[in-house]
């Protein structure tokens, strides 16, 4: 599947991302070291370093290996973040980032909550599955109001550069079908 669908919740439209984004999210997030304290890569420190981020992405997208959605406020096309499935054959990962200014509002959760639900719809698919680092206690209670369930830690799973060189525990939370 390399066609990413429009999905609509209640404040948000997640639609699939465009080279055009970029300067979006250098501003509203890429550069953010709050933001991106927790994830697999640096802060941009260029907006041409977002720009090969984005051509990785979509590239990724047209080889069918991930569907990945821009998060938008509904009516107006502001982007606030981004949300990805990472397909599996019957599993999938998701990963997701909002900036900053949009946290404690729920929309994490009702677009992660969209993508889940979406996922269940294709065919064969049995679980989706997400991780996130043991001390970003927001992001453990995201998949958790989104429905996700607990499953465990994963011990010295995952490198953040943005913490540390030594890879770190991540607690492990998934729905099934």
């Amino acid at each position: 599947m390399n066609q990413t669908p429009l999905l609509e919740t209640e404040r948000l439209t997640l639609r699939p991302p465009r080279m055009e984004d970029a300067a979006a999210i250098f501003e509203s997030y890429g550069r953010d070291e709050e933001v991106t304290r927790f994830l697999t890569f640096a802060p941009n420190q260029t907006l041409e370093q977002l720009e090969e981020f984005m051509r990785a992405r979509l590239r990724k997208m047209e080889e069918g290996a991930a569907i990945t959605w821009a998060i938008t406020r509904r009516g107006d096309d502001t982007l606030i973040g981004m949300i990805e499935l990472r397909l599996h054959g019957f599993k999938a990962d998701v990963g997701y980032v909002l900036a900053r200014r949009f946290w404690g509002q729920g929309l994490m959760t009702e677009a992660l909550r969209a993508v889940v639900d979406f996922a269940f719809t294709l065919p064969g698919m049995y679980r989706v599955w997400a991780v996130c680092d043991v001390e970003n206690v927001g992001s453990a209670r995201v998949m958790e109001k989104a429905g996700m369930s607990f499953e465990g830690v994963l011990r010295r799973h995952t490198r953040h550069p943005n913490v540390g060189t030594e890879p770190r525990d991540m607690c492990c939370y998934a729905k099934t079908r």
